[in-house]
Parts: structure tokens; sequence; C-alpha cells
């Protein structure tokens, strides 16, 4: 009998193991999990703010009666199709930008999104359409601001601190790569403070992400965790391969001031001018290989005299890139901004020192003697009823613009892409184009106007 009972439990006790995991498996199952990530909470919070920017330039062309045509047949309907009218067609590119006003219709957004465009129009997530005005737009540090009017406030984006960022810190980017409008992608901080070259220009100071960022996403935000934004994403570096590289927002708050406020950035100067070294110059100040610029002049009262650096002085870094040339130096310069301190690597009586300099806006008591020094001339404002301009009173005997016969009583109407109506629109072209190699000047001597090139 006690044989039988002990059969009996080791039976029940084997199939209770059976059981069991049937039970476990089932119970398992039953468990879930939450997928709201901080990720889905820090898209759900800002994709509203998120826009699509489809810009339109209407483009000027002739168009052939049957399409692409054999060359040979192109000639010989060429004045069936010469004689059709002008048509007009657009193209249209897409950009990303981040609502960061929501009451005043404020939009951030890279410059090159909306550079050579016509009609903006910015489309939000609930698929709301506005016609979009330019703000400002500043190309040295890539980034414009728009403006939409809404009657009811907009979506806006909580706007961060860059200054501490993380390397290996979660970021997320949310843009129209492609035109997959609000396309998310996740990546990590991979590093700070980068600085890019990119075609003619040098940018400083960026965060670098392997978040996915393609042309698309230009203008969009790049987020922390919390769905806070602290950075623009921008893809101006053609080269990058699962490099992603964003603006920091500490950076863009003091353009979009200026943007806001004034229409463009303050033109930042430091109050060095610097030409470049030969063989032989670099021979005599024992300049270390990878060259340098010479510190020709440093101004009286200005950030670098205030910290120290002489005439004489080779300049060998600034922000952390290496200059090699003066055009280098001024592509540098560009990337700064009113109020940024720039770390400057000099060679001086053979050794290497460091120097701190805060970047300031440019003097404008200095920009009549600037516009003397670049130009060889000096203005005042053109009389009532002469449409404006920047009437010339003397010319430098020695200046290029004395050489070809400017006189005095011709009249300055554009400098570059900027149109000059007086004498204080005048010095400010000057400021503005003291960096750069040349520009052209639009010279009206009574009824005739002339191009003129001029070297700075």
């Amino acid at each position: 009998m006690k044989i039988i009972a002990r059969k009996v439990i080791l039976r029940l006790l084997a199939a209770a193991c059976l059981i069991l995991p049937l039970f476990s498996a089932d119970a398992a199952r039953a468990e879930t999990y939450s997928r709201e990530n901080a990720v889905v909470r820090a898209v759900r919070k800002v994709s509203p703010a998120v826009v699509n920017i489809s810009s339109e330039t209407p483009i000027e062309g002739r168009q052939a009666p049957f399409g692409n045509m054999d060359p040979l047949f192109e000639w010989f309907f060429r004045d069936f199709f010469e004689s059709d009218p002008r048509r007009q067609y657009e193209r249209s590119s897409l950009g990303s930008g981040v609502i960061i006003d929501g009451r005043r219709g404020f939009i951030l957004t890279n410059a090159h999104v909306i550079s050579q465009t016509g009609k903006i129009t910015v489309t939000l997530k609930d698929e709301r359409e506005f016609e979009a005005s330019i703000v400002g737009a500043d190309p040295d540090s890539d980034l414009a601001v728009l403006r939409i009017d809404s009657q009811s406030p907009l979506p806006s984006v909580e706007m961060g601190d860059s200054s501490d960022l993380m390397i290996g810190e979660d970021v997320i980017a949310i843009g129209n790569p492609f035109g997959f409008s609000h396309t998310v992608t996740t990546g990590v901080i991979s590093a700070v403070n980068r600085n890019i070259r990119a075609e003619n220009a040098v940018y400083q100071d960026f965060i670098q992400t392997d978040a996915s960022i393609n042309p698309g996403n230009s203008g969009g935000p790049l987020l922390n965790i919390n769905g806070v934004l602290i950075g623009i994403n921008t893809a101006i570096y053609a080269k990058a391969q699962g490099i992603g590289f964003a603006i920091p927002i500490h950076k863009a708050r003091r353009v979009v001031a200026d943007l806001i406020e004034h229409g463009e950035v303050t033109q930042t100067w430091i109050g060095i001018t610097v030409q470049g070294l030969n063989e032989q110059m670099a021979r005599y100040f024992k300049v270390p290989a990878g060259g340098g610029v010479l510190v020709r002049q440093v101004e009286p009262d200005s950030p670098a005299q205030v910290r120290g650096i002489r005439d004489g002085d080779i300049l060998l870094a600034l922000g952390g890139i290496k200059i090699r040339s003066v055009g280098e130096f001024n592509a540098a310069m560009k990337g700064l901004v009113a109020g940024e301190s720039v770390e400057i690597t000099l060679w001086r009586n053979g050794a290497a020192l460091k120097k701190s300099v805060q970047a300031a806006a440019f003097p404008l008591a200095k920009a009549p003697e600037l516009g003397y020094r670049l130009f060889g001339v000096r203005v005042k404002d053109a009389a009532s009823g002469r449409g404006g301009g920047a009437v010339i009173t003397m010319v430098r005997p020695d200046s290029y613009l004395a050489e070809i016969g400017v006189r005095p009583g011709d009249v300055i109407h554009q400098i570059d892409d900027t149109a000059i109506q007086n004498a204080q629109e005048f010095e400010r072209a000057a400021v503005k184009n003291r960096n750069k190699a040349s520009v052209v000047l639009l010279v009206q001597r009574g009824d005739r106007g002339y191009y003129i090139t001029l070297r700075l």
C-alpha cells in the first residue's frame, strides 16, 4: 500500500513539473513593458514645432516643342521653338525649420535652405500652410530667421543650453530628409567644438553626432533626451557619411537676437590687420612648419591690444583653426559673433603663446576711417531729389579709384549686393565687406553708371 501511494505521489510531482513551465510561460507572455520611452515622449512634445520649408524660385527658359530631341533635329527646328515666348518654371527645394517663438511666429532654420529663393512656404505637422517672410539671414553662421503670421499661438520648442553637453549623450534629430516629413533619427553626441571647412567657408564650434542628418534635415532641431533644443542640424559637409553636424544653440541664440533686432548679424572685430608670410619672412621669424600670418597692425583700444597682442606677432591659429593665409584668417573671423571669446595662438620670439580675446561689435565710430582706408574715398549724403547714394567728397591720391579717374561729385549707389542710399550705409557696407579680397562698386557720374571692381 505504501509502495502504491509513493508511486502516485511521484506521478503527481512529475505532472506538476510539466505544468509549471506552461504556467511560467503564460505568465511571461502576460507581462508587458511600456513602449513609451524618453525618445517617444520627446518626439511627441517637439514634432508639432518642426516645420517643412518649401522654397520656389522662378526660372525663365525656352522649351522645345517636341521635348528632348536629337541635336540635328534641334538645329532644324531652332527657328520653330526660338520664336516661342519665354516660359517660367519653378524649382522647389526642401528643408526644415523649428518654431522658436510661437506667439510672434519666429522660425529658426539654416541660411542655405532659403538662399536664392522666391516664395517661401512653411508647412506644419497638422498640414497648415503659411507664407513666410525672411526676418534676416547670416550665411557666415548658416542661420536664418523666418516669420509667419497666425491667428492663434503656434507650438514652439524649448531652447536649452549647449554649453554643458556630454560626449555620449543621447540626441534626437527631426527633419524632412528627401521630402519625407517629420523623420526622426537618434544617436549620441560624438564630439563638440568641431571646426568644419566647407567650400570657401570655415564653420566653428559645431556639435558632431552620429544621428543621420541628410540635406532635408538642414534647419531642423537637434534635441536632448528631454526634448529640449540644443542645436540646429546642418548638412553643409558634403563628405560626411554617418556623421552629422549641428550649430550649438548657445551660438544660435546670439545670432537670432541680432537677426530679429537688426535683420543682420553685428559685425565682429578683434582689432588686428594681418598679411601673408612668404618663405623669406617665415625663415626670419623662425615660424614653425605649417605657417601662419603676420600681425601687421593692432588697433588702439581694441580687444587684441587689451589682451597684449603686438604688431609683428605671428598668428598661428584662431579658435582652434590653423591659419595659413589671410583668406583663412578672414574665414575664421566670419565664424565669430560679438561677445564670443576665442583662443588665439601666437608665435613670438621663437616661442608659442596663447591669448584669449573677446570678439566685439565693430565700433561704428571707426567706420568712416575704415572706408577711407579700404576704398580711398570720403563720402556724404546725396542731396534730396538725387535718388540717394553716397556722394564722394575726397579721393585719396594714391588709391586705385583715383588712378582710374573717380573724382569728387561721383555717387556710389551699390557695393557688391548692398544698395547704398546714404553715407551711413556706405560706412556699414565698408564694415561688412572689410575682410573681402575685392568688391564691386556701382558709381554714377552724370546720367551714366559704371561698375568698378576694387581690390581691398
